[in-house]
C-alpha cells in the first residue's frame, strides 16, 4: 500500500514538472529574457524567494538596472518597439471591429493590446497636435501674410505693430515712427469718418450692455446674485479686458486658436468620466460596473481621434497637391471623408451592441438617446473650452 502511494506521488510530481515545462515553454514570449535578469534567489524589494522573472508577492521584476548606459538605451528602444507592436495590433480591431477591444479587455484578453488609457492619450495628443498645426496654417494662408480685419481699428493696429518692429530693428527712430503713425491715422479717418483713431473710440465701439445699459464697473457692473465678491470682481475684470482681447484676436486669430487647442484636450479628457456616467445611466440595470463604461468610452474616443486624424490628413494632402480643389486627390479625400462619416455612427452603434449584448431595437433606442445627450455634453464642453481660452489670453 505504501509503495503504491509513493509511486502515485512520484507520478504526480512528474506530471506537475512536465506541465511546468510546457507552461514555461509556452510563456517565454511573455517573460523577460534571461540575459536581462539579475538572477537573484530572492526579490530585492521584499525578500520573497523567486521562482521566475517576477516576484509573486510584490510584482517587481528580477532585473538589474546597474549596467552600462548603451545597454539600458538598447533595452529602452526594445520596450518602445514592443509598445509599437502592441499598438499596431490594436489598430485593426479599433478601426474595423466595433466593441471588440472593450469586449476582449473585459473578458481578460488584455496583454495583446495597448491599454485603453494609453491608447486614448496617444490618439488624442496626435489629433490635437495635428489639428492645431493645420488650423494655424489655414489661418495664415487665408490671411495672405496679414491678419484678418474684423474691426475698423485693425488697420492702424497693424501699422503700429509694423512700426514698432522697425524701431526695434533700428530701421527708424521712435519719433519717425510716431510721425508716420499719426499720418496713417489721419488718412484712415479721412477715408472713413467713423474709423476708430484712438483706444477710447475703439472701446466705445466694443461697448458691452448689461440689462439694456452700457456696462460700467461703478454704475452698472455685472453681478451674479449670491456669488462671492471675488467672483463678481473677476467677472467684471474680464468684461473690462474683453474689448482689448477682442482686438488682439482680430489682429492675430492664431492666439485664440492656440489657447483653445491648449484647453480643449484637457476639457475632453475631463469629459470622459461624464460620458462613462452617461453610459452608466442608460445601462443602469445591465450589470456593468462604472469602470467598464469608462473603458468603453476610452476606446470609442480613441477610435474617433484616429478617424479624424486620417480625415484631416487626407484633406491636407489633397489641398497641398491640388490647391485648386479639383482632381483625383481631392476626389479621393472626399470619398474618404464620406466613408468615415457613414462609418462613425455605424461603428458606435455596433460597439454598443457588441459590448452590452442587448437586443437591436433596444440598442438602437439607447444609441439615439445617448447620441443626443452626448452632443449636448460635447457642445457644453467645447463652449467652456472656448470661454476658457478667451479668459486665458
Amino acid at each position: 500500500m505504501t509503495e503504491n502511494l509513493d509511486q502515485a506521488f512520484t507520478d504526480s510530481n512528474k506530471i506537475i514538472a512536465a506541465n511546468t515545462k510546457v507552461t514555461t515553454a509556452a510563456s517565454k514570449a511573455l517573460t523577460i529574457p534571461a540575459r536581462r535578469l539579475a538572477g537573484s534567489p530572492a526579490c530585492l524589494n521584499c525578500g520573497t524567494p523567486l521562482a521566475g522573472p517576477f516576484c509573486h508577492y510584490c510584482g517587481q521584476p528580477d532585473k538589474n538596472l546597474m549596467r552600462f548606459f548603451p545597454v539600458l538605451l538598447r533595452e529602452l528602444l526594445a520596450d518602445f518597439l514592443d509598445f509599437d507592436s502592441r499598438f499596431a495590433r490594436t489598430m485593426k480591431p479599433l478601426l474595423f471591429h466595433p466593441g471588440k477591444l472593450t469586449r476582449d479587455y473585459l473578458d481578460g484578453r488584455r496583454f495583446r493590446y495597448t491599454p485603453p488609457l494609453r491608447l486614448y492619450i496617444f490618439a488624442s495628443m496626435a489629433f490635437f497636435l495635428i489639428a492645431a498645426m493645420l488650423a494655424s496654417s489655414a489661418i495664415g494662408n487665408n490671411s495672405d501674410g496679414q491678419a484678418f480685419q474684423f474691426g475698423n481699428d485693425i488697420a492702424s493696429v497693424q501699422v503700429d505693430k509694423g512700426l514698432e518692429e522697425a524701431v526695434k530693428a533700428g530701421e527708424m527712430t521712435a519719433e519717425e515712427a510716431a510721425e508716420i503713425s499719426g499720418k496713417v491715422q489721419e488718412s484712415l479717418s479721412a477715408v472713413d469718418p467713423g474709423l476708430a483713431t484712438d483706444e477710447k473710440n475703439a472701446v466705445e465701439e466694443d461697448t458691452i450692455n448689461i440689462n439694456g445699459e452700457p456696462w460700467n464697473r461703478e454704475t452698472n457692473p455685472f453681478i451674479v446674485p449670491g456669488a462671492a465678491d471675488f467672483i463678481n470682481n473677476w467677472i467684471n475684470d474680464e468684461i473690462e479686458e474683453s474689448p482689448k482681447k477682442g482686438r488682439e484676436i482680430e489682429a492675430n486669430p492664431n492666439i485664440i486658436v492656440d489657447k483653445v487647442m491648449d484647453v480643449l484636450p484637457i476639457a475632453v479628457f475631463i469629459m470622459l468620466p461624464l460620458v462613462a456616467l452617461l453610459l452608466k445611466f442608460w445601462y443602469l440595470f445591465s450589470g456593468h460596473y462604472y469602470v467598464e463604461h469608462l473603458i468603453h468610452a476610452l476606446h470609442n474616443h480613441a477610435f474617433l481621434f484616429v478617424v479624424f486624424i486620417l480625415m484631416i490628413l487626407a484633406d491636407a494632402v489633397a489641398g497641398w497637391v491640388e490647391p485648386a480643389g479639383k482632381g483625383i486627390w481631392t476626389g479621393a479625400a472626399g470619398w474618404i471623408d464620406a466613408v468615415f462619416l457613414v462609418w462613425i455612427p455605424l461603428y458606435l452603434l455596433i460597439s454598443l451592441k457588441k459590448v452590452y449584448q442587448q437586443r437591436w431595437l433596444l440598442t438602437l433606442a439607447k444609441f439615439s438617446l445617448i447620441g443626443v445627450s452626448y452632443i449636448g455634453l460635447l457642445a457644453t464642453v467645447t463652449s467652456a473650452a472656448a470661454v476658457a481660452g478667451f479668459v486665458l489670453l
